[in-house]
């Protein structure tokens, strides 16, 4: 039976480099993102996409639309997986969003869904999970995280405050699940990868910028997970990670990718 990875925010960029990827590395996928076939959103790509090169891969997809800033869709997601595969190995947080402008200029409704999104979420998605994986053959926990948890210059509050906070989150799970045989790491990207939610935010300057190719945030997460149980509690980089042979050398992709 092929192992099963759930990943957040995979309707495009990372999250739908990293299903295509574990899939061809014999994991069948649970992608969910808000953006369906049936309720696209404004940027392109949808789970539904994303599942058609899952299976084209050869592996089962369960393409699921949901909010992640709704309690119950996040309930809901967890209960689909259950049902159509039985188990979750690998859980890969990637999901995030970047409120723009000046955290005291903005209304309390977009720090609220930053904390939401990007920290209230990862957390009930790993709640749901960990035990049962620490009740049969173990997993994985993957938090993606952001330069910008340490990079306050960014000048998104909101978002720096909340990618410090999944750190301190990840290595506080990882403690709490050690000798579980469940591990909790967070990927700290300090790293401009392609992704179209990326560029959208960055606007114009995207035009400017040189961004690595999001195969990178699969060499590294897969890697990651090989480890096994004991590798845990980890804040690590991609240049971390390169420096262990983890991920290949540098690429290039262009912003109009």
């Amino acid at each position: 039976m092929a192992k099963v990875a759930l990943i957040t925010g995979a309707s495009r960029g990372i999250g739908k480099q990293l299903a295509v990827d574990f899939a061809q590395a014999g994991y069948d996928i649970a992608a969910l993102a808000r953006s369906t076939a049936d309720a696209p959103t404004k940027l392109p790509g949808t789970v539904n996409e994303t599942a058609q090169l899952v299976e084209e891969a050869g592996q089962s997809c369960l393409p699921i639309g949901a909010n992640l800033s709704r309690v119950e869709d996040l309930d809901a997601a967890i209960a689909a997986t259950y049902d159509r595969f039985g188990q979750i190995d690998v859980l890969i947080n990637n999901a995030a969003i970047a409120p723009p402008g000046k955290a005291l200029e903005s209304d309390r409704r977009q720090w609220s869904l930053a904390v939401e999104i990007n920290v209230n979420a990862p957390f009930y998605l790993t709640h749901a999970v960990a035990p049962k994986m620490a009740s049969g053959d173990g997993g994985a926990v993957i938090n993606i995280g952001s330069g910008a948890a340490v990079s306050p210059e960014f000048g998104r509050a909101s978002y720096t405050t909340t990618k410090r906070a999944l750190e301190a989150m990840s290595e506080s799970l990882a403690s709490d699940l050690k000798g579980t045989g469940v591990s909790v790491n967070c990927l700290r990207l300090e790293l401009s990868v392609w992704s179209e939610g990326y560029a959208f935010t960055l606007g114009e300057r995207a035009k400017e910028m040189d961004f690595e190719d999001p195969v990178i945030m699969s060499d590294a997460c897969l890697w990651m997970v090989a480890q096994g149980p004991e590798w845990t509690g980890r804040i690590v980089t991609i240049a971390d990670l390169r420096k262990y042979g983890a991920v290949r050398p540098r690429t290039r992709m262009s912003w109009e990718a």
